[in-house]
């Protein structure tokens, strides 16, 4: 079983507008509904994968179901009238961002071989613990959808360099299959054509290399979990997720010859490589709303005291990490945290406070100044400590999963823009 492969992917025809055709993962500015809105302002009379996603600031507005209906219609209108080109293979990416140009390839993971719960052995896993109660309604965007488009980021470990970069060292021999400024804010993004045989073998066998015992036990002599991992989720571990919820539910429908084939069973993705200089991986911070400042810092005390944790002000001790409000901003830490991590420790309060403050909402934003302006509008905020990308392959290996929502591959607009589509129904 080849985890990662070579799709049929969709792209607009060459006259579409590539600063309007791509938008921004859905799961960004989820508490900062006017960053959707000036979207949707912009794309209003113009093809946009905009109109076939479901931002997540909407997820629980009163007219979601209308939504989801329209983008399944859009769907429909746009495998007729605009995704009129092909891709049999893969699509290089490079987009430019504050830490450098990012280089990607865009091809499908085979949702046989991976599984977001944890312990389950298998080739590609999530970085972070997945929250199931998250996926049903997810459920119902993916559901009866013809297409779907990718913001799920991969990530291969990588140090040689052996998967992408000798891809991008053939760009000039390649077809430019797309080019163009993105909306809001979101740097320079091209596409190029992966479709030489050459090519695709030599990443299937880079891929292959990647995941075999012999290159795990030399990268990880200490893992007590001996099964290979070839590729990890970086980004969008929910949809990828939600994917895999929808294919175990439709394979239960099908024989096991239409389930070998059916299309449903891949899910477009960009892998990257760990090892980037353009990738820089950033804490998410926890956002507090309906909440008072003094009264969660009284809380954080009283909880630290119940648990030993050793909570003080000041940075000196083994976990620091900020408390900011409205009008006030600490630094504290914890001399005997209760989990490996900051954010781990933090998030365990956290859930004591939300279980005793049903009023109280929590939300996951990964940039700084994000997280200062909700705190001038009444918020009340847990910025964490930076988090080291090295951690991540080894904290999946050793650990199983990181804690949900621990990091973030870059500012918000650095995310993910949606571009190809593929096909996922018969």
């Amino acid at each position: 079983m080849k985890p990662f492969i070579a799709a049929d992917i969709l792209l607009p025809a060459p006259q579409t507008d590539m600063g309007l055709w791509p938008a921004l993962a859905c799961d960004q500015f989820t508490s900062q509904p006017e960053y959707w809105q000036k979207a949707e302002a912009l794309t209003q009379n113009a093809p946009s994968t905009l109109h076939i996603t479901l931002p997540e600031a909407y997820l629980e507005s009163p007219d979601v179901d209308g939504r989801i209906a329209a983008i399944h219609t859009a769907m429909a209108d746009y495998r007729a009238r605009v995704l009129t080109r092909g891709v049999h293979g893969f699509v290089y990416v490079e987009r430019a961002t504050q830490s450098g140009v990012r280089q990607g390839l865009v091809g499908m993971v085979d949702l046989e071989a991976y599984s977001y719960r944890r312990g389950e052995k298998c080739a590609v896993r999530p970085s972070e613990s997945t929250v199931e109660s998250r996926i049903p309604p997810r459920m119902k965007v993916r559901t009866g959808a013809a297409l779907e488009t990718p913001h799920i980021m991969m990530l291969a470990d990588d140090p040689g360099c052996t998967l992408i970069e000798p891809v991008a060292a053939h760009k000039a021999e390649l077809p430019k299959v797309y080019e163009g400024e993105l909306m809001l804010g979101g740097g320079h993004i091209a596409g190029w054509a992966v479709e030489d045989p050459a090519l695709i073998a030599q990443i299937e066998d880079a891929l292959a290399v990647l995941g075999s015992q012999e290159e795990f036990d030399k990268k990880y002599p200490d893992a007590t979990r001996r099964d290979p991992l070839t590729l990890a989720v970086g980004d969008g571990n929910h949809s990828l997720a939600t994917a895999k919820a929808c294919w175990e539910e439709l394979k239960k429908t099908l024989t096991p010859e239409q389930a070998a084939n059916h299309p449903a069973r891949w899910c477009l993705a960009e892998v990257c490589n760990v090892h980037s200089p353009a990738i820089e991986i950033e804490p998410i911070h926890r956002v507090l709303f309906n909440v008072d400042c003094a009264a969660v810092l009284l809380s954080l005390i009283t909880w630290s005291d119940s648990n030993m944790a050793g909570c003080s002000f000041g940075g000196s001790k083994q976990q620091p990490f900020t408390l900011a409000g409205p009008h006030m901003s600490n630094v504290l830490s914890f001399e005997d945290p209760t989990a490996p991590l900051t954010v781990g420790t933090i998030d365990e309060f956290i859930e004591y406070y939300l279980e005793h403050h049903k009023e109280a909402r929590v939300d996951y934003v990964h940039d700084e100044p994000a997280v200062r302006a909700l705190c001038k509008k009444g918020a009340v905020a847990f910025l964490m400590p930076p988090f080291a990308k090295s951690d991540l392959f080894k904290g999946v290996v050793m650990g199983g999963v990181l804690p949900r929502k621990t990091f973030s591959m870059g500012h918000a607009e650095e995310k993910r823009y949606y571009v190809e589509c593929r096909k996922i129904t018969e």
